[in-house]
């Protein structure tokens, strides 16, 4: 056997070895029981579904929100705000859910939940935004709800809706009820494509129903 030879077996005899020394650490680390989670990665999944809300949203009713414990699955439910603002978990019963962001919510169940687990590591998903619709009806293709974006505004909203080949582009109008009395806004659609009249095209609001005569 020549020097090269010998030197090659002396490589992948190393090679083999570190391979092992490799498992042997990793069953190791296995039997010790399960890692702790690395910082963030509890919230992974629901950063991720969470951009549609955006970290700043404001949790209203009929909003339905994914709440997550880690190691904990019976506390683990997807399931909506309900009318008087509040989610129902159990142990905690009713959690005022409406009015807070998600970390805000994340932050009260967790605080609550520590009465019951020594570390509770809680996720709030935002799983749709019923919360925040306006509406569109009249001689418009798509009547109904609109999941209402940052900053939407009239045209935007329209634009969405298309219009019939009946539609009065001059008399379309924003309803909006606000404490109790309604308003109307008028926008004249074909002026406000123009660059004219750039007030009426407001930003909407939760609830608004642009009508289209």
């Amino acid at each position: 056997m020549n020097r090269a030879t010998k030197l090659s077996g002396l490589v992948i005899a190393g090679l083999l070895a570190a391979g092992a020394w490799a498992q042997e650490d990793a069953a190791t680390a296995g039997g010790s029981g399960a890692a702790k989670p690395t910082p963030g990665a509890v919230d992974s999944e629901a950063k991720a579904l969470a951009s549609v809300a955006g970290a700043e949203y404001v949790i209203g009713a009929d909003d339905m929100l994914h709440i997550s414990v880690w190691k904990e699955p019976d506390l683990t439910a997807t399931l909506p705000v309900r009318p008087d603002g509040k989610i129902s978990l159990p142990l905690l019963n009713d959690v005022p859910a409406a009015g807070l962001t998600p970390m805000q919510l994340k932050d009260s169940i967790t605080e609550k939940l520590k009465k019951y687990l020594a570390d509770p590591r809680v996720t709030v998903v935002v799983t749709a935004m019923n919360s925040r619709r306006i509406f569109v009806t009249g001689e418009v293709l798509h009547t109904g709800a609109l999941a209402l974006l940052p900053n939407m505004t009239v045209l935007e909203a329209l634009s969405s809706a298309g219009f019939t080949q009946f539609a009065n582009l001059k008399g379309i109008y924003v309803v909006r009820t606000e404490n109790g009395v309604q308003q109307k806004y008028r926008v004249n659609y074909k002026e406000v494509i123009k660059g004219k009249r750039p007030g009426e095209n407001i930003a909407l609001k939760p609830g608004d129903m642009v009508v289209v005569p």
